[in-house]
């Protein structure tokens, strides 16, 4: 037996670059199981074994996901079946105020409500757009577009006006909504949609503007044909009551001619608003065109009644700092 001194450098290092290559062909990596990025000091070699580990551990998956294609295929008809991805949508926690479409009392507090003059074809819409004092330009382009999508939309400046005073003079001209677009930096930034003569006032935050101009491959202007409404996943209590509030936007029966629709969809408690064109290429296949603009709203607080900061009553109000929240949980 040689003694430990005997052994040259050159030899130990031979020896361990047989061990390491031994553990490879072994586990399938080059690292220990106790190994640990952060425990490297020099940031360049700490930043490149973490690359490296990168790597590894996305060839490891790949390798692992073919053999489980071939697996499957091997079997056949016997394979076992597919497991379903976990996502944030899936695991929602349910909702007891989710709403069952045969409830009577729901259709009965339908009936009665804000917005059973326009379903009842009782009353038709007329919107105004406003904007918060002094709105800049990109602000302006906004309200613009907002009118030239929604039918019997009218644009007007507030001048310093308090909201209680622009009210009622809505009332008597026959508006059935007031929208304000209130702006930060030259953004806009909230919503205020409130439905005339007896409410209800949304707050929205207002996030992701894209003006028609910013949008590429985009179609022509909208024309003023009435577009179709489709309302995607407001399925509690107050998605409905949300939900009914966009849809009294637009009036009943929509022109098909024009090939337009506006749709309103719900995930995860934001609600993502698109204008889109359809085009009939043959009898099977069907085209999009996005005509813009396009946003997404985040409801903050929904209020009884007309707009009333201080002394109104509040139906819902989003809390930041909820003591149950979850990220799967959602309201709408």
């Amino acid at each position: 037996m040689k003694s430990k001194g005997d052994i040259s450098p050159v030899q130990e290092m031979e020896q361990a670059e047989i061990e390491v290559t031994e553990n490879k062909s072994e586990s399938g990596a080059c690292f220990p199981p106790t190994f640990s990025v952060s425990e490297i000091k020099n940031k360049q070699r700490r930043h490149a074994m973490f690359l490296k580990l990168k790597e590894e551990k996305r060839k490891q998956k790949l390798e692992l996901k073919k053999k489980k294609k071939k697996e499957r295929k091997a079997l056949g008809d016997q394979a076992p079946p597919k497991e379903v991805p976990k996502t944030i949508e899936n695991q929602r926690i349910y909702d007891e105020t989710t709403v069952n479409p045969e409830d009577e009392e729901v259709a009965f507090d339908e009936g009665t409500d804000e917005f059973s003059a326009y379903f009842n074809r009782l009353t038709n819409p007329k919107v105004l757009i406003t904007t918060s004092d002094r709105p800049r330009g990109r602000t302006v382009r906004f309200c613009e577009q907002l009118a030239t999508m929604i039918p019997h939309a009218h644009v007007y400046y507030r001048r310093g006006l308090a909201l209680k005073r622009v009210i009622p003079q809505c009332i008597s001209r026959g508006f059935t909504y007031l929208m304000v677009i209130n702006e930060d930096r030259k953004v806009p930034n909230g919503l205020v949609l409130c439905h005339l003569p007896d409410g209800p006032t949304a707050h929205f935050k207002v996030s992701s503007v894209r003006l028609r101009k910013e949008m590429k491959r985009r179609g022509k202007d909208p024309t003023e044909h009435v577009p179709e409404v489709i309302l995607n996943n407001f399925t509690t209590r107050l998605g409905h009551s949300i939900g009914r509030m966009f849809a009294a936007l637009f009036p009943h029966d929509p022109q098909f001619v024009g090939r337009q629709v506006a749709t309103f969809h719900n995930q995860r408690d934001f609600i993502f608003f698109r204008f889109h064109r359809y085009i009939f290429k043959n009898e099977k296949k069907v085209g999009i065109q996005e005509l813009g603009p396009r946003f997404t709203l985040k409801l903050r607080s929904l209020q009884k009644g007309t707009f009333d900061s201080k002394f109104g009553e509040y139906e819902w109000v989003h809390k930041r700092h909820e003591m149950d929240s979850s990220r799967r949980k959602f309201h709408l």
